[in-house]
C-alpha cells in the first residue's frame, strides 16, 4: 500500500478527427505538461489520438495502421519521462478493431484495455465498427493497484469498473468521449458519485472537449473519492489541465470499515452554458471555410452573444 498521494492529470484537450499526426502533437504536449507538473499518471481521452467519432474512417486499414504508428511514436517519446505512466485513447488493432485505451511508460507499452460496453443508440454507433473488449485489467503505477475503462463502460454498476474494483483497484480512470446535452452534467455527477461509493474506489473521469460535426464535447472532467463525494472538476466547453493528489490510502482504511452509504441526490442546476461556441468555431476552422450562417430559434438568441 503507497501511502503517499498518487498525482494524477487529466488532460481535458480538444483533438481533430482524422488529424493523426496533431492529435499526437497535442498528446505529446500534454504528457510533457503533465510531467513538469510531478504527474505519475497523465490521461487523454477516449479515442484521443484518431479524434471522436471517427465513424468510416475506421473501414480504412491504412488509417487504423497510421494510428498504431503515431501510438509506437508516443511510446517512444514515453521514455524521456521515466516517471510518468500516460492512458491514451486510440484505435487497437487485433484481428479486429477495439476501442481502446494504451498505458503507457518509459518507452513500453506497459498494456491495453479495451472498451466492453459499445452503444449503439443515438448519436453512437460503435457497434458497427468496434469488436467489445473481454478482459478487464488492473496496472500497478507507483504501488497503487489502478483499473482503467472507457466511457460506456462506467455507467453499468455491473460492469468493468465494478469487477476492477473487486479485484483490488483503489483507483478508476474513465476516459470519454462523452457528448452534451441539457442535463447531463447533474446526471453523470451523480451516476459516477455513485459508483465510487458502491466499490470503495476512486474515480476520475475525464472528458474530451470541442465540436465535431453536431456533436459538442463539453469537459468537465472530475474526481470523486471513494466515499462518492466530489473533490475536484476541470472547467467546462474548454481545455484544461486537472491535476489532482489521490489520498489512495484513504480507500484502505475506508475498506476496512466499509463505510458504504447512500449517496444525496444532486440538485439540478441551469444548463444556461455557452455551448455554440464550439461547434461554430472548430467546424469552419477544421474546413477551412471562413464565415458560418446560423439559424437561430428565438429560444437561443439570448445565448449568440457567447459568439461574438
Amino acid at each position: 500500500m503507497n501511502i503517499l498521494p498518487l498525482r494524477v492529470a487529466l488532460a481535458q484537450v480538444n483533438v481533430t478527427v482524422g488529424d493523426l499526426e496533431g492529435n499526437a502533437r497535442k498528446i505529446l504536449t500534454s504528457m510533457q505538461q503533465a510531467y513538469a507538473a510531478g504527474a505519475h499518471i497523465v490521461c487523454l481521452p477516449e479515442l484521443a489520438l484518431t479524434g471522436y467519432p471517427p465513424e468510416d474512417l475506421l473501414l480504412k486499414p491504412e488509417f487504423v495502421a497510421d494510428n498504431l504508428r503515431q501510438l509506437h511514436y508516443l511510446v517512444s517519446e514515453s521514455n524521456h519521462m521515466p516517471e510518468l505512466t500516460a492512458v491514451v485513447g486510440f484505435v487497437d488493432r487485433d484481428h479486429d478493431i477495439y476501442n481502446a485505451a494504451a498505458i503507457i511508460n518509459s518507452g513500453k507499452l506497459l498494456g491495453v484495455y479495451h472498451k466492453h460496453y459499445l452503444p449503439n443508440y443515438g448519436v453512437f454507433d460503435e457497434n458497427r465498427y468496434f469488436q467489445a473488449g473481454r478482459q478487464a485489467p488492473i496496472f500497478s503505477i507507483n504501488d497503487v493497484h489502478v483499473g482503467v475503462n472507457i466511457c460506456e463502460d462506467v455507467w453499468y454498476p455491473t460492469g468493468p469498473m465494478t469487477m476492477q474494483a473487486h479485484a483490488g483497484a483503489e483507483v478508476i480512470l474513465n476516459i470519454n468521449g462523452s457528448p452534451y446535452y441539457a442535463g447531463k452534467e447533474t446526471f453523470r455527477q451523480e451516476m459516477l458519485a455513485t459508483r465510487a461509493a458502491d466499490n470503495g474506489v476512486i474515480v476520475a473521469y475525464l472528458n474530451m472537449v470541442g465540436g465535431q460535426d453536431e456533436l459538442v464535447f463539453d469537459g468537465g472532467s472530475m474526481v470523486f473519492n471513494e466515499q462518492g463525494t466530489l473533490i475536484a472538476r476541470a472547467k467546462e466547453f474548454e481545455e484544461d489541465m486537472l491535476i489532482v493528489d489521490l489520498d489512495t490510502a484513504s480507500v484502505f482504511r475506508s475498506r476496512l470499515h466499509d463505510p458504504r452509504r447512500r449517496q444525496e441526490r444532486f440538485q439540478v442546476t441551469s444548463d444556461e452554458v455557452p455551448i455554440i461556441p464550439l461547434p461554430a468555431r472548430d467546424y469552419p476552422s477544421r474546413t477551412e471555410h471562413s464565415q458560418v450562417v446560423l439559424g437561430a430559434p428565438q429560444r437561443i438568441e439570448p445565448k449568440m452573444e457567447y459568439l461574438q
